[in-house]
């Protein structure tokens, strides 16, 4: 059984202020005998508009975020999953992009995110992420760790079954979902979310949380969780931004996984609905 650390942390604008606070998560994980680090959405930055999203953003060639934590990873020989901003290449907006940095401090993976946050609460957030963002236009196959076959989704990308189900087809063992949803979506609908995903794809579900209060303007729900195949949660941080930033880990046990996946296999009817 490998086990698996789940991060949380409050990000704001400055890149150097959220690396340090990703390196001390770095070595709770190490500490911890974690063999992977999931960390959340736009862990590099959380900006109060669209246009500082957009101003503040940078390659990954230049990203003293980025850079230093290959570097985290490279010294600890520990692999880690980080949600970032890249870049457009016409410079008008940015992507809200998943990476794997293994343990060689090399990135080996990239997702766009698919589906983006435009949403106006009554009495709630209004977000616009579409303002700022550019949609990605695949889904990622799975890809081997030390901790299984990893299938890359953020955020938004939880409320559609879909491309968490195409991914379990794939050849998935671990769906990540880092986040930085907004409390009141977080409280009605996160924890029962993320674990439908999880006992309907028969997968382990890593859900790295941002958390507190990143500006005047944005809030965040945190409750970082790992749940099982079966829909049990495994381990959860708290809602609130305490001493610093926290991890928690999992034992993933990809022998129980298969097992229960062949005992009561999941197969669909697609003779009668779509193959979604």
């Amino acid at each position: 059984m490998a086990i698996a650390a789940v991060g949380q942390l409050c990000s704001t604008t400055s890149m150097l202020h959220n690396l340090s606070q990703c390196r001390q998560l770095v070595q709770k994980a190490v500490a911890a005998g974690a063999k992977a680090l999931f960390l959340p959405e736009a862990s590099d930055y959380i900006a109060p508009s669209a246009a500082e999203t957009i101003s503040l953003v940078q390659p990954i060639s230049t990203s003293p975020f980025v850079l230093g934590l290959q570097s985290s990873a490279k010294e600890y020989r520990l692999p880690i999953s980080v949600g970032i901003h890249e870049p457009t290449q016409d410079g008008k907006k940015v992507k809200n992009t998943l990476v794997w940095i293994d343990e060689h401090g090399e990135i080996t993976q990239r997702y766009q995110k698919l589906h983006l946050f435009d949403v106006d609460i009554p009495g709630g957030p209004t977000l616009e992420e579409s303002s700022s963002v550019e949609k990605g236009m695949e889904i990622v196959k799975p890809f081997e760790t030390p901790v299984g076959n990893v299938g890359m989704l953020i955020c938004f990308d939880l409320r559609f079954p879909e491309p968490s189900l195409s991914l379990r087809r794939q050849g998935a063992h671990i769906i990540t979902y880092p986040s930085a949803f907004t409390v009141p979506t977080g409280i009605a609908h996160w924890s029962t979310l993320l674990r439908a995903r999880a006992i309907e794809t028969q997968s382990y579900v890593v859900a790295a949380a941002q958390v507190g209060s990143h500006n005047d303007k944005r809030t965040s729900y945190g409750h970082s969780m790992i749940v099982s195949p079966w829909g049990d949660v495994l381990a959860e941080l708290g809602g609130e931004m305490k001493d610093g930033p926290e991890i928690a880990v999992g034992g993933i046990d990809l022998e129980r996984m298969e097992r229960m996946r062949k005992e009561m296999p999941l197969i669909r009817r697609t003779d009668v609905y779509s193959k979604t």
